[in-house]
């Protein structure tokens, strides 16, 4: 496919929309998303405001391309949950300065039903945090409605596309299951997920434009700020995967760059500190 430009994606978002100025798609951007991810997450929290500004994201692979990386480089910290080795030596490479000041937390290992309460609470996180994202390409379901630690404020899930709405479908448990194991059967269906987001308080506010993730919002924060109906029917987009690949990326914004700024001085002296006592501890144990 050649380059997804500027226009095409304009037509595509009219197209998804039918000019609804208060649907999602209309304020996707890309910075370090895979796709849209970005910018829907920025347009939800212009919208309903943030609180203490953690996320918890597990399925983070390197660090450079996920839901949360915008956050973190922009003054909020969290928690990245990743079971690859390869993937978890380029996060610990890339984001020292960020583990070593405390504003990033990483944990290495694949979850589950049974331990993703125990890796969450070990790394220090509970109670309320703004923002949860999903994405293991497997028990996802199973995963979310074990989660009991964490209160997310806003969700991002991914579905499995090829169980358009109104299916119901859910891949059986697996401990053992990974990533292109058994071809399509993996996930769980939109319908499905925004049922269960819905037993946990959570409704379903839209869908990426391309991709198969779906973003929902704790109930009592919906106000007027979403237009329904919250069906998955409505929200609902095909995967375009050579869309998704060739979304056009955008640089920091003003307001990014200067967030960004604020949260490397904030935590330099911390950095430093601590590599000056790293030293200090190795001449002394010399």
């Amino acid at each position: 496919m050649k380059k997804l430009t500027r226009d095409m994606l304009s037509s595509d978002i009219e197209f998804a929309t039918g000019g609804d100025e208060t649907r999602l798609e209309r304020y996707g951007s890309k910075v370090y998303s895979q796709s849209d991810e970005d910018g829907i997450l920025r347009e939800i929290f212009n919208r309903i405001g943030t609180t203490n500004k953690v996320f918890v994201e597990f399925g983070a692979e390197t660090g450079m391309e996920n839901n949360s990386r915008l956050l973190l480089e922009t003054g909020w910290r969290g928690l990245w949950i990743e079971g690859v080795p390869e993937y978890c030596a380029a996060i610990r490479a890339q984001y020292n300065r960020e583990i070593v000041t405390g504003r990033l937390k990483f944990v290495e290992g694949f979850v589950n039903s049974e331990n993703i309460n125990q890796l969450i609470s070990d790394a220090g996180f509970s109670g309320e945090i703004d923002f949860l994202s999903v994405d293991i390409d497997g028990n996802d379901y199973h995963v979310y409605e074990a989660i009991e630690v964490v209160k997310p404020r806003v969700l991002c899930l991914e579905h499995n596309h090829t169980f358009p709405p109104p299916e119901e479908w859910v891949m059986p448990y697996d401990t053992e299951f990974r990533w292109g194991q058994q071809g399509s059967e993996y996930g769980a269906s939109l319908s499905s997920l925004t049922r269960l987001a819905g037993e946990k308080g959570m409704t379903l506010v839209g869908c990426g434009l391309y991709s198969a993730n779906g973003f929902y919002v704790r109930n009592d924060l919906l106000g007027d700020h979403f237009a329904g109906p919250f069906d998955p029917e409505r929200f609902f987009r095909p995967l375009d995967y050579e869309k998704v690949v060739n979304y056009p990326s955008r640089p920091l914004d003003r307001r990014e760059r200067i967030a960004r700024r604020l949260s490397y001085l904030t935590a330099l002296p911390a950095y430093y500190f601590r590599r000056f006592l790293g030293k200090l501890k190795s001449r002394v144990a010399a």
